[in-house]
């Protein structure tokens, strides 16, 4: 089994810049694929970011291109995204979610992707 536990969420102005951390256990954690996710309130949950086990092939959703960068650092089991000039429309509850893969490429940009998701840290940019 695995485990996924984000934090890092918070409230900032537009413009503004948060870095969210998931931190997992259960497995080797450089068998993950990785990915993240969001879900406004009313809204269906949305892919924003996807990593390989490598950490050498990342996606993007278009919406968050330039301003958010995936990272993962095996040594200490965690994935981040860093959030820089934050808009209104990027407030949701962010999760993170993974799989277990053989590809050292794989990489999924749909909920149907992954096996594992944390339990999601809340996102708010006031204008």
């Amino acid at each position: 089994q695995v485990q996924l536990v984000e934090s890092g969420g918070g409230l900032v102005q537009a413009g503004g810049s948060l870095r969210l951390s998931c931190a997992a256990s259960g497995r080797t954690f450089s068998s993950y694929a990785m990915g993240w996710f969001r879900q406004a309130p009313g809204k269906e949950r949305e892919f924003v970011a996807s990593i390989s086990r490598s950490g050498g092939s990342t996606s993007y959703a278009d919406s968050v291109k330039g301003r958010f960068t995936i990272s993962r650092d095996d040594a200490k089991n965690t994935m981040y995204l860093q959030m820089n000039n934050l808009k209104p429309e990027d407030t949701a509850v962010y999760y993170c979610a993974a799989k277990v893969v053989d590809s050292r490429f794989y990489t999924a940009s749909s909920v149907r992707g992954y096996d594992y998701w944390g339990q999601g840290t809340q996102v708010t940019a006031s204008s």
